[in-house]
Parts: C-alpha cells; sequence; structure tokens
C-alpha cells in the first residue's frame, strides 16, 4: 500500500473512531498516533532494506516527538488508530491487523526470554484499552477487546473480550458485532466471580434445605 493512500485511511480512521476529531488537517497537525504511523512507514521500509540505523534513529526522533514507540520492524495494517498514544511501546516482531485501535500506555512487547518472534499479532479489528499489556508471541484473534489494564500472557481466540490480571476471557462473540469500541461496557471479573459464588450459595442452600427436610420426616 501506498505511503499517502495509508496516511490517508489513517486520518479517516481517527475521524471515524473520534468523537473529538474535527477536520482532516487538525488530525493530520495535532494527533501523535497519525504523525507516529506517518513515520513509521519510511522507518520500516528502510528497516525492510537493511538501513536499520537510520530507521532506528526515525523511530527514536518520532519516540522524542509524539511519546509513541514503534520499532521499524513492526508490522502494522491499514487504518490503524492510536488514540492520544502517550507511552504506547510496540515491539520489533509485532504484527497488527487492519482497523486495530489503540489506547494509550499500552505494550505489544515481550516477555524478554524469548528470541526470534517475540512479540504478539494482532488480528484484524481489535480494540486495545488503555494501559494494557500483551506480552508475547501469541496471536490475538480478529474482532477481540482487552480492556483498560489487564495484561494478557496467552492467545486469545476471535471475538473475546479479555479483562484482568493475567487476563481472562469473560465474554466471547460467536461473530463480529459492528466494532463497536467502548471500553465502558467491558464486564467486571470481579463481579462476575461474586455472581457465580452466590448462584453456588443459592443451589448449596436449596440441597441443604432438602436434606434438613428429609431428616425432619423421618
Amino acid at each position: 500500500m501506498g505511503f499517502f493512500s495509508e496516511l490517508s485511511g489513517n486520518i479517516r480512521a481517527a475521524k471515524d473512531r473520534d468523537p473529538a476529531a474535527r477536520t482532516s488537517l487538525e488530525i493530520f497537525l495535532c494527533y501523535p498516533g497519525v504523525c507516529a504511523l506517518t513515520w513509521h512507514h519510511p522507518a520500516h521500509w528502510l528497516y525492510t532494506h537493511n538501513a536499520k540505523l537510520l530507521a532506528r534513529v526515525i523511530s527514536q526522533a518520532t519516540r522524542f516527538w509524539t511519546g509513541i514507540e514503534i520499532h521499524p520492524g513492526a508490522v502494522i495494517g491499514e487504518r490503524c488508530f492510536i488514540d492520544h498514544g502517550m507511552a504506547v511501546v510496540i515491539g520489533e516482531t509485532a504484527e497488527i491487523g487492519d482497523d486495530v485501535t489503540i489506547y494509550q500506555a499500552v505494550t505489544l512487547g515481550g516477555t524478554g526470554k524469548e528470541t526470534g518472534k517475540r512479540h504478539p499479532t494482532i488480528g484484524n479489528r481489535v480494540m486495545i484499552a488503555s494501559g494494557a499489556k500483551v506480552l508475547g508471541p501469541f496471536k490475538v484473534g480478529d474482532d477481540s477487546r482487552i480492556g483498560a489494564g489487564s495484561v494478557v500472557l496467552e492467545e486469545v481466540p476471535p471475538g473475546s473480550t479479555v479483562v484482568g490480571v493475567p487476563g481472562r476471557v469473560v465474554k466471547l462473540r460467536v461473530k463480529h458485532d459492528g466494532g463497536e469500541l467502548n471500553q465502558i461496557d467491558l464486564p467486571d471479573p470481579v463481579s462476575v466471580e461474586i455472581a457465580a459464588l452466590k448462584k453456588r450459595i443459592k443451589k448449596l442452600e436449596e440441597k441443604l434445605k432438602e436434606v434438613s427436610k428429609a431428616k425432619e420426616n423421618e
């Protein structure tokens, strides 16, 4: 995909997914995520054409200006949107699909133990909320959502909602539901566990009543 078509897609993604976005010019000039992705394009080209030092210089300069660190070796798909973006880190062997949304302070990193492929592969239409850490050489399936502050250490099936530390699948959608990017309606794993315990306690109380009644009738 060409540089200008990629830039146009990233600007359009910001306009579609950020209610605060107004004009394409404002997005181009003022959105650090768009800036970081724009400079990643030549940096990645240089990296894949054996000009790795210059590629790293560009990526580090971009990090200085935007607060977003994207290794030039990372592969990023079309219409990616990095919202706010401060403290986002994307590792060398990370792969990101199309129509992905990444919020501030997200890390797509490694655990420090692997060689070769060390960073995650993010599927299409994935939303990764603020402060989430996805660590390791596994895949996050298409149409999944990673909750704010989650730490994901293992593969995520397509259509999943993952929350918690470590991250757990708390919701699984059978089919893509339209790509809503709402961080508020992510389920609370503590509430889910409490609800399950209440259900279990109710069943045990009913069983206890049955046993007590049986003893009274003996």
